[in-house]
């Protein structure tokens, strides 16, 4: 859910860890949030791999960050953005930290960026281990459809076997009810956004209203003032019933 207003941004690139042809998807997410003022990206730049990368660059002005492969593996790379963040931590009036990459690594420094009380938006693909994913305040997968395209919602039956995703929409909804169990679609977000890494997105919604409509487990309504509500249907039940 984007912010109240526009939020200073630091955008951190493992380059050797991310798909370069999704960086307008990364971007464009960002900006429903505020300015990115800081754009690094890390990676050898030598290498062939990032030739893809290094054509983007200027395009999105984004600052390239040299690491050589000084050892096997990429250690190199991972320890100079861990640094540059806790140096911007301390050093930098900024709000987001975003990561773009599916390495379960950087699981460490978001929970310590949290910590710091900064919101922290993760990048990945599906492959991005579930630590790091359930670490960031948000996180989007990079191989799911652009926002601009429309996204496939899951089967309402895939969906419904998901448990824990069921149980994080009633323990939202509960924490936030009002009369008859019903509950601001809103504060509801904004729950789940305080206590979880969710978005509507990865489910194939653009919207919550459309993951609650897609699920008969749940009743969803408009008020006069187009304030959406939603309830547990599992309360209407145990409501009792109105004398005729």
């Amino acid at each position: 859910m984007p912010m109240n207003k526009a939020e200073k941004i630091a955008l951190f690139i493992d380059a050797d860890n991310a798909p370069a042809a999704k960086i307008d998807k990364v971007l464009s997410e960002l900006a429903r949030y505020g300015v990115v003022n800081i754009r690094k990206a890390y990676g050898n730049w030598k290498s062939p791999t990032l030739q893809r990368w290094e054509e983007l660059l200027h395009e999105f002005a984004i600052q390239p960050v040299q690491q050589f492969d000084l050892t096997k593996g990429k250690n190199a790379t991972d320890m100079a953005l861990v640094i540059d963040v806790m140096d911007v931590l301390y050093t930098k009036d900024i709000d987001i930290i975003c990561l773009v990459s599916s390495d379960c690594d950087f699981t460490p420094l978001v929970t310590r960026t949290l910590a710091d009380g900064k919101f922290v938006i993760g990048f990945g693909e599906r492959k991005a281990p579930s630590a790091f994913v359930n670490s960031c305040s948000r996180f989007l997968y990079l191989d799911d459809p652009a926002p601009a395209e429309q996204p496939v919602p899951k089967p309402a039956k895939s969906i419904k076997s998901d448990t824990k995703l069921i149980n994080m929409l009633r323990q939202a909804i509960e924490s936030v009810e009002e009369g008859d169990g019903w509950a601001q679609l809103g504060a509801v977000g904004t729950h789940i956004s305080n206590h979880a890494s969710f978005d509507p997105r990865n489910h194939g919604f653009k919207k919550l209203s459309d993951l609650f409509l897609a699920i008969d487990l749940f009743e969803v309504k408009k008020s006069n003032k187009n304030v959406m509500w939603v309830r547990d249907l599992r309360k209407v039940r145990a409501l009792p019933k109105k004398a005729s």
